[in-house]
Order: C-alpha cells, then structure tokens, then sequence
C-alpha cells in the first residue's frame, strides 16, 4: 500500500546516500550550466498553438500497478515525438515507479523535445544529479514543500538552468508557487493520500491561475473530452501518463486538439 511518508522517507534516504558517494561531488550550479548541453526550453514548448500535451513514460505506479515493465525511454520518447507531445515526463523513482536517473538521458537523445524529471524532490543535490543526468526540467511539488524550501529550490532550479513545473492542489499551494516565482503550475487531479484522481480539481481551480503562468493539467486526464473541457477552462498543456502507455493511438489525438 502506497504511503506517502514512507515515500519521502525513502527520498531523505536516497538524498543521504547520494550526498556521502564520492562520485556525488557537489558542483556549483554555475559549473554544471557551463558543462552541459544548454537546456531545452519547456515554457517554451508549452506556449505552442494548441493544447500541450506532456507524454509522461513510467514502468509502474503505485495507483495503477504494473503499467509496461518492458519500457524503453528512448522508444517511448521516439514515438512520443511522433505523435506530436512537446514534452516528454520521465518517472526516475524506482522502487514506485520502476524508473531510474538514467532514463533521462536515454529518453532525451532520443528526440528533440524538453525532458521534465518527475520526482519527489526535497534537496538540492536532487536538482544539480538531474540537470546532470540531461534534464530540462524538474518537478517540485508544494504538497511536500514548506513554502520556504519551495523558492528555495525553485530558485536553485532556475540557477542551473532548469525550468520549474510546480504542482499545486489548492489555493494556499498556489499562493506558495506564485510566491516562489513559479511560471509554469501544474494542478494535480490526484490526492497523493488517497491516489483517487477527480478531474474537477483542475477545472474548479482554473479560474485562480494567473494568466502569466502557464497552466498544466495534471493526472486522471482519461479522454479526448476531457482533455477539451480543461483547453476551454483556459489550459495550455496537460500531462497525461497511464492514460497514453494503455490506450495505442490516444496520444495522438490528444495532440490534435
């Protein structure tokens, strides 16, 4: 049974590990801009005509089961492209979702769209491995944030060149994001106590959301109506995962809205 305390304790575990490797070396944010590839764009990406759409790929989920084992990053990624996402999501937690940091660079030479690593990120080191693993982008999520630690690591997201999906379920998590700079909020239909997905969170909360942020629709988005209702609730992407990997041919014309 999924928990989500003994998940972040998993993640205070792993943050440990990593920090006491030797090949984790702390470098500068600046260090690691200057080393890598520059990062792809996913604002950019998302501000296209038409409703976004964000392909996530995941092994597993804690809410579905076993999805697609067989997974491969730089397939997915490819057909990802083909059918039109402008962005791909990568799950790299393994023990729920079956996934791990390489991934990342495995779906991102794959294709030519940005790579969000979707995470549940507490620390900074988890920012500086993922823009070290190829990632565009990184997810932070209010629910498991002070709003102090949230700006905090958005704030270190940008200095390494990442951009920022900040998932938010209501008002005062809003109220944190935009406080911490936040220019793309992802809202998440799924309660990460429960696991239950109810479509309406994201259509109540359209409305609050600033028309200065880009606006993602997260989880539980199931159909090609769903995905209209959220465009004409004022949407410009959604992230759709389970959703893509069982139905063959969905994507594709979720990407033609």
């Amino acid at each position: 049974m999924f928990r989500l305390e003994e998940l972040l304790a998993a993640k205070r575990e792993e943050v440990r590990l990593l920090k006491r490797a030797p090949s984790s070396s702390v470098k500068s944010a600046a260090e690691i801009v200057r080393s890598g590839e520059p990062a792809r764009d996913l604002k950019a990406a998302l501000a296209a005509s038409g409703l976004s759409v964000i392909a996530e790929m995941k092994r597993k989920s804690p809410s579905a089961g076993e999805l697609r084992p067989d997974l491969d990053p730089a397939v997915a990624a490819a057909v990802y492209a083909k059918a039109g996402a402008r962005a791909v999501s990568v799950l790299t937690d393994r023990v729920y979702f079956g996934g791990t940091i390489r991934d990342i660079h495995t779906a991102r030479s794959a294709c030519g769209l940005p790579v969000l690593r979707k995470e549940f990120i507490i620390d900074e080191i988890q920012i500086q491995q993922s823009r070290e693993a190829g990632a565009d982008a990184v997810l932070l999520i209010a629910r498991i944030l002070s709003p102090e630690r949230l700006a905090e690591l958005h704030r270190t997201a940008a200095s390494a060149g990442l951009a920022c999906l900040v998932e938010i379920r209501d008002r005062k998590e809003l109220d944190a994001a935009l406080r911490a700079g936040a220019s793309i909020i992802g809202v998440n239909n799924r309660d990460l106590d429960t696991l239950e997905t109810d479509l309406s969170v994201s259509l109540d909360l359209a409305p609050s959301l600033p028309d200065s942020v880009t606006k993602v629709a997260e989880s539980g988005i199931r159909s090609a109506d769903d995905a209209r209702r959220l465009r004409d609730r004022g949407y410009d992407a959604i992230l759709v995962g389970e959703a893509v990997i069982r139905t063959p041919g969905l994507l594709a014309e979720l990407t033609k809205i």
